[in-house]
């Protein structure tokens, strides 16, 4: 497995299908065939690989109750890095520092399907992939601030 491999820095996002809280509907199903465990197993192996330096990030979810990693080592926010939209993501960090915010922006009085814009997107095979992309502005950041660690 590429987890198994000799890195200096892992930045890994993957994927949050079985694992994000807006799926939590289907958990209970997706514990009885396999798929949220597989998932689990996929970051823990990703998190607990020999490597001094790691970043998991995922959305609010499962992993935090139902993986050993646990509670998030920070919570992050697209408006903190520039971004005028609201999506808590969970970052599990091993030997990095927590990552600053670079550019806040008041999202307060934002009309809710602006400031949620992910969670309102129509129906749309491509849905799954807008709603999982990185936000430009937190890439640049862990670039930047996590970049000259190696």
């Amino acid at each position: 497995a590429i987890a198994n491999e000799k890195w200096d820095m892992i930045i890994a996002h993957p994927p949050c299908t079985h694992l994000s809280l807006s799926g939590a509907k289907y958990w209970a199903e997706k514990r009885a065939d396999g798929r949220q465990q597989a998932a689990i197993k996929f970051v823990e192996d990703i998190f607990f690989a020999d490597c001094p330096l790691i970043c998991v990030e995922n959305p609010v979810g499962a992993l935090t109750k139902h993986s050993k990693l646990g509670k998030a080592t920070q919570y992050i926010q697209p408006y903190e890095f520039g971004h005028a939209e609201q999506k808590r993501t969970g970052l599990w960090l091993k030997g990095l520092p927590k990552l600053k915010g670079t550019k806040f922006i008041d999202v307060k009085g934002l009309p809710n399907k602006e400031r949620h814009r992910l969670h309102w997107l129509p129906p749309s095979k491509d849905r799954w992939k807008i709603r999982s992309t990185t936000f430009q502005g937190i890439a640049d950041a862990m670039a930047d601030q996590w970049g000259g660690l190696v």
